[in-house]
């Protein structure tokens, strides 16, 4: 029985394709910033406080001003049902009966409308999309709108894509129905090189009244140039190392990016999270969520939907514990106090 998510992971191992497995677990070049990601969360020290009561810890927050149960968001991956057969439904599912927010990928291996009607009627989705040719972002934007998705995650880092070197070696191509909501499309996914600029970011707030996410941020200057572009939120990341090999990790550009909005809209962080104290030093940098990416596909390619309900109900449960730890009863307890600094 897994106990942890590194559980999970490991098992998936065990049961995937190696060409599957290299696709979702690889990071770009010589996978740098894929182990920085992670190894950048072991630096950090926390400092406990004692002696509060943590009787009962509360994890329930809000994004972007809906409730959620927990400060925890599924990310946005691409062809699950290379996982599974129940693909991203599997995933709305599991997450929308946790009351945990949901980022579906516009490569996902279903329509967005079929996933969106396979989550439970209470599942909070947000749709994440790249700025291809305008009209064919138009006809996505009506499609994202009608299926009743309550935000835009605009993925901003991927003018070209990355040199995922495990692709290369293992010849890794996307069959067409896995691309689907590209079905009877021009555009090639994943090899699209999407060519945005911040003139297409300020042209897509005259298209929808949505909210617009920026996910891929780690500079505060271009934090501070989406805040005149009224963005409702951004997510600290560097795509999960597939991108940029040698960049900095979320964890390590978050607490700038955070000083740079100061307040203005909410940020987000992802990238290496595994443990509930990951999440915790994250939101005492200033995070109000984090994402979680690869896991939530261990889950799947585990046990279906009930591998990723206890991929997020174990971390969910860390993060609890480690509240209760760290003398923090509620999330506003948590702050860069509990940080140990060596300076």
């Amino acid at each position: 029985m897994p106990y942890n998510l590194w559980d999970y992971e490991e098992e998936a191992r065990s049961s995937l394709p190696r060409v599957v497995l290299d696709y979702y677990a690889g990071g770009s070049a010589d996978e740098v910033t894929l182990r920085r990601n992670r190894t950048m969360f072991d630096r950090i020290a926390l400092q406990p406080r004692v002696l509060r009561d943590v009787s009962r810890v509360a994890l329930e927050t809000s994004l972007l001003s809906t409730p959620v149960s927990c400060p925890l968001i599924v990310a946005p991956t691409a062809y699950a049902a290379l996982a599974h057969a129940e693909a991203e439904c599997a995933i709305a599912q599991a997450a929308g009966t946790l009351e945990v927010l949901t980022v579906l990928s516009i490569n996902a291996s279903r329509p967005l409308e079929e996933i969106a009607a396979a989550a439970p009627a209470r599942a909070l989705l947000w749709q994440q999309l790249y700025l291809y040719e305008r009209g064919v972002t138009r006809a996505l934007l009506k499609r994202i709108e009608a299926a009743g998705y309550r935000a835009l995650v605009v993925t901003v880092d991927r003018p070209r894509l990355g040199k995922r070197e495990r692709d290369l070696r293992n010849h890794f191509h996307v069959s067409p129905d896995q691309a689907a909501n590209f079905a009877g499309s021009s555009v090639a996914p994943r090899e699209d090189a999407c060519q945005a600029t911040w003139e297409d970011i300020a042209w897509l707030r005259t298209q929808t009244t949505l909210p617009i996410i920026l996910k891929g941020i780690l500079s505060p200057a271009d934090a501070r140039i989406a805040l005149e572009l009224d963005v409702a939120a951004l997510i600290v990341s560097n795509h999960g190392g597939r991108q940029l090999d040698g960049c900095v990790s979320g964890i390590e550009a978050l607490p700038e990016i955070v000083e740079a909005v100061a307040g203005r809209c909410e940020v987000y962080v992802d990238g290496g999270i595994r443990r509930g104290t990951d999440v915790l030093k994250a939101l005492a940098l200033g995070a109000r969520a984090v994402l979680l990416g690869r896991p939530v596909l261990w889950g799947l390619a585990v046990d279906g939907v009930a591998g990723v309900q206890r991929v997020l109900t174990i971390l969910r449960e860390e993060l609890e514990l480690a509240m209760a730890l760290c003398g923090c009863p509620t999330l506003d307890r948590i702050s860069p106090e509990l940080l140990f600094s060596q300076g």
